[in-house]
């Protein structure tokens, strides 16, 4: 899942997306409005984590961009006034969920993730394929009742193959939709991370290379070289 933050207190960003990411998920962050505009210009994000008070261009107009423009974003907005009033002006703006600072990490999480189940299209909380079940709420992955100790990386390429549901995913995808836009050596990143995920994911091979064109989750057969 891929997450766009716009928040413009410097540590508050800096705390919640370290926390998205050790939880599997992509983090791109933006300190002003016109930034986030750009941004949602130049990549998909599943969910957007929007402070309503910015410098420049008001988080209020960005909400109102993102419903006019009809992106498949998911807005939770964040603000430090948590009156009834502003949370229906919020959610009037069109957006999807409003949390009002300060706010526990954890009911953040959970209303990320829960967001973002409902993105492109909606999805249910547990994805199961050729014996792998994973639980996108809970973090937690297994193949044939074996548990897997995966990286944040690896759950998230798992997490993109398995949404696919058979298809195939670009190395391009799998960029787009699991690393951050500022990670320079990310090609490279996909092939080792498929490597290692593979090697959790143990025998008979369930990751499929597709030459010329990506990866997809088999349901058994030979595995392709990278």
């Amino acid at each position: 899942m891929r997450v766009l933050l716009v928040e413009d207190e410097e540590f508050l960003a800096e705390m919640i997306a370290d926390g998205l990411r050790r939880a599997a998920l992509a983090v791109d962050v933006a300190a002003d409005g016109l930034t986030a505009l750009r941004k949602l210009q130049l990549g998909e994000y599943d969910v957007l984590i929007l402070d309503r008070d910015l410098p420049g261009v008001h988080g209020d107009e960005v909400c109102r961009r993102v419903v006019e423009q009809r992106l498949l974003t998911r807005v939770l907005m964040l603000t430090a006034s948590g009156t009834v009033r502003d949370r229906v002006a919020g959610l009037g703006l069109g957006a999807d969920d409003y949390l009002t600072k300060p706010f526990a990490y954890d009911e953040l999480l959970a209303r990320v993730l829960a967001l973002g189940r409902r993105a492109r299209p909606a999805l249910p909380p547990v994805l199961e394929r050729a014996g792998l079940v994973l639980d996108t709420a809970r973090r937690q992955a297994s193949r044939d009742g074996r548990h897997l100790a995966l990286s944040r990386k690896e759950f998230a390429v798992l997490e993109a193959l398995l949404r696919a549901d058979g298809a195939v995913v670009s190395g391009e995808d799998l960029i787009e939709q699991v690393w951050e836009e500022d990670t320079s050596y990310r090609t490279n990143a996909v092939r080792v991370t498929l490597s290692k995920l593979r090697a959790k994911l143990g025998e008979p091979p369930v990751v499929e290379t597709v030459p010329g064109a990506g990866y997809r989750i088999s349901d058994g057969g030979e595995r392709s070289p990278l």
